[in-house]
């Protein structure tokens, strides 16, 4: 078992304290928060309390911190973390640029300790047969894929909040929601290419949008589209168009909050499919996954040059919204990208 400390107790640091309750790949020795009121909470969970980052960094019962800290935040600690032979688990996004990311992936490596990243969408049953559609050539030739993720849980933030600041979470919702769906891109298509980019400012956070909209190219010459709004009502969907069909999934609800979700796909030939899944616990299926990989327990979903190449697309986002303009991705080469047409 995998012996952790949280480093931020915020809406989402709750939340893995929460979830890996009870887990046997995985527990947590210490929860850190600069906010002592916060001491409470984890008095309240059974899981000792510290103030500072240090103290988890100098403690020989923690192997590995996980963070849900400010974006901003994220480079120095994996770097002052990996100097004190921690794992890392990181929530996303890894780096607000490729740089960062980088400069991560090799603190990591040179350490000798595993980096793993807060994607938990992957581990979603639908999303999974939806890879091994694609993966394994059912729908053609992928021509092009559309997503949204969009709700309302961040709306009544604050005003300066890191989560909506320019600083902390550039381009509106893209740090939040969109970042997801650029991931499970990169995972289904390979790398981006290419990124033109957009965001509004319609109810909230005037100074940094609530809607950016991303057309992406990517190296296998697939285009995808994504969006996300920080305050609509909760909307979550994947569309894959390849030559032959194309398949859709549909979410009932917010991955911190149990639902449904539906597969489907049609086909030229006239054949349809769908399928209903149950929710899975993907937030502490990715935790438990990250601590099993970080003691040469099985392996993990996630490659690094994945994570660089995500952080670089999240760059080049960011940098299209400021100056209207494409941006390109220069080449990171991502095991996996789509090859050809099979049909099924």
């Amino acid at each position: 078992m995998l012996k952790a400390a949280v480093i931020g107790l915020g809406w989402w640091g709750k939340h893995i304290v929460r979830r890996t309750k009870g887990s046997r790949d995985i527990k947590l020795v210490l929860a850190v928060d600069q906010n002592t009121a916060l001491e409470a909470f984890a008095k309240e969970h059974e899981v000792p309390y510290a103030a500072r980052f240090e103290d988890a960094l100098a403690s020989k019962d923690v192997e590995a911190v996980l963070l849900a800290t400010p974006h901003s935040m994220h480079t120095s600690q994996i770097a002052a973390a990996a100097k004190a032979g921690k794992h890392v688990f990181c929530e996303k996004p890894l780096a607000l640029t490729r740089v960062d990311a980088e400069a991560s992936v090799a603190a990591c490596k040179a350490a000798g300790v595993f980096l793993g990243i807060g994607h938990e969408r992957r581990y979603e049953p639908a999303m999974t047969e939806l890879r091994r559609i694609v993966k394994a050539g059912e729908l053609g030739t992928i021509m092009h894929a559309e997503a949204c993720f969009n709700h309302d849980k961040l709306a009544n933030v604050p005003q300066g909040d890191w989560r909506t600041s320019p600083k902390d979470a550039p381009a509106a919702g893209m740090t939040a929601m969109g970042i997801h769906l650029s991931d499970a891109f990169i995972d289904l298509f390979g790398p981006v290419a290419e990124a033109y980019a957009m965001t509004a400012a319609r109810v909230a956070y005037k100074d940094n949008g609530d809607v950016v909209s991303a057309l992406l190219r990517h190296q296998s010459g697939v285009t995808s589209y994504i969006n996300a709004i920080l305050v609509t009502h909760h909307r979550i969907t994947y569309l894959v168009y390849g030559s032959e069909g194309w398949a859709d999934v549909v979410y009932d609800t917010h991955p911190d909050t149990p639902g449904a979700s539906r597969l489907r796909a049609e086909w030229r030939d006239g054949r349809k499919w769908s399928q209903e899944y149950q929710w899975e616990d993907t937030v502490r299926l990715n935790l438990e996954a990250f601590a099993r990989a970080s003691q040469g327990k099985g392996t993990y979903m996630f490659t690094d040059e994945q994570k660089i190449a995500n952080a670089a697309t999240l760059e080049a986002i960011t940098r299209s919204v400021a100056e209207n303009r494409p941006v390109k991705v220069d080449p990171i080469m991502v095991p996996g990208a789509v090859k050809g047409a099979k049909k099924k």
